[in-house]
């Protein structure tokens, strides 16, 4: 059962007033977790220095060029694995899985999950806390591509950047559980004055038929899925079952008008698909072909099934796979 006096973090699109009204962090009494210190610190009035580095036990590595040149390294990130039915749900806080592009925070500025500089605006980052966070940079359910568009410009658009939210959902390099480090993130959000920064809302998860109810309405409403993040789990910059996508694996059909020659190791054989839908979208599938399939292609006017994980906003089918092909469908 959910514990009635966890704090509930605000809901994605919630205003800054929602996020300060949050109930007091998951922190045990008379603790001095580092992830407290640091909050300690900034409602004090501390400031860290432009030559701040993320130096700390946990914390993923990140070395900031200070003299301009704009070279970081890849930051160390918890990644997710797939949820399967059979794992224990109780274990977890379960959120939706906001559809952004992931962006690391180091204390001075925003860096990619490749490692590449973020172009944000100064006026976007000001009052953020100078501690490491990790997050998404969001504009709302279906803006993926608006959004992607906006982070990768090596000139911000002013405007583009006015509608992105910096969603943050981890503390790296805070000690204690993500229980203990949730709370003391709700509070280093609610003492930040940025307008631009909220945190996502985590609530615990009961049982994997409630799990599947919240998933069907948040996909029925336009959201990609749901992450679900294990209460007891220290911060590590690894793949792991700590972190978990949930997410629904929805098929189609279209008919195959063209076959792309592939590139590299696949140079001579099969590179991706170009198909159409009834409705007249096409796009292409690349991935989800045996060599095998490759060497040999579903023919022009064959009509194949996929698999994709929602649609984009001009209704594009978002990571298409090709699962099997069909005989043509009858004129």
């Amino acid at each position: 059962m959910p514990n009635p006096s966890a704090p509930r973090i605000p809901r994605p699109g919630s205003s800054r007033r929602a996020s300060r009204a949050t109930a007091d962090p998951l922190v045990a009494p008379g603790a001095r977790s580092l992830g407290e210190i640091l909050v300690l610190l900034i409602c004090a009035g501390s400031a860290v220095s432009t030559g701040y580095s993320a130096d700390l036990p946990g914390s993923a590595p990140v070395s900031v060029d200070i003299a301009g040149n704009g070279s970081v390294s890849r930051p160390d990130l918890l990644l997710a694995n797939i949820y399967t039915p059979g794992i224990d749900v109780v274990d977890y806080w379960v959120s939706e899985k906001l559809d952004g592009v992931r962006a690391y925070w180091d204390g001075q500025r925003l860096i990619s999950r490749g490692g590449h500089p973020i172009h944000a605006p100064g006026w976007f980052v000001a009052g953020f806390p100078p501690v490491p966070l990790d997050g998404e940079l969001w504009m709302g359910r279906g803006q993926f591509d608006r959004t992607s568009g906006a982070v990768r410009q090596a000139v911000p658009d002013q405007a583009a950047w006015g509608d992105i939210r910096y969603m943050v959902f981890e503390l790296p390099g805070a000690d204690g559980t993500f229980g203990q480090r949730l709370g003391t993130l709700a509070r280093l959000v609610a003492g930040s004055t940025s307008p631009y920064l909220a945190v996502v809302e985590q609530v615990r998860a009961t049982d994997h038929a409630s799990l599947m109810s919240r998933l069907d309405a948040v996909v029925a409403a336009g959201g990609e899925g749901l992450m679900l993040h294990r209460d007891a789990s220290p911060y590590h910059g690894a793949r792991s079952d700590d972190l978990l996508k949930v997410k629904p694996y929805l098929d189609g059909e279209a008919r195959v008008v063209a076959l792309l020659p592939g590139k590299g190791r696949l140079e001579g054989i099969l590179g991706a698909l170009l198909v159409e839908e009834p409705d007249g979208t096409r796009f292409r599938v690349g991935t989800g072909f045996t060599d095998a399939q490759r060497a040999a292609p579903p023919p022009i006017g064959s009509v194949i099934t996929f698999k994709y994980h929602g649609r984009t906003a001009n209704g594009v089918p978002r990571f298409a796979s090709f699962l099997r092909t069909r005989q043509p469908a009858d004129e």
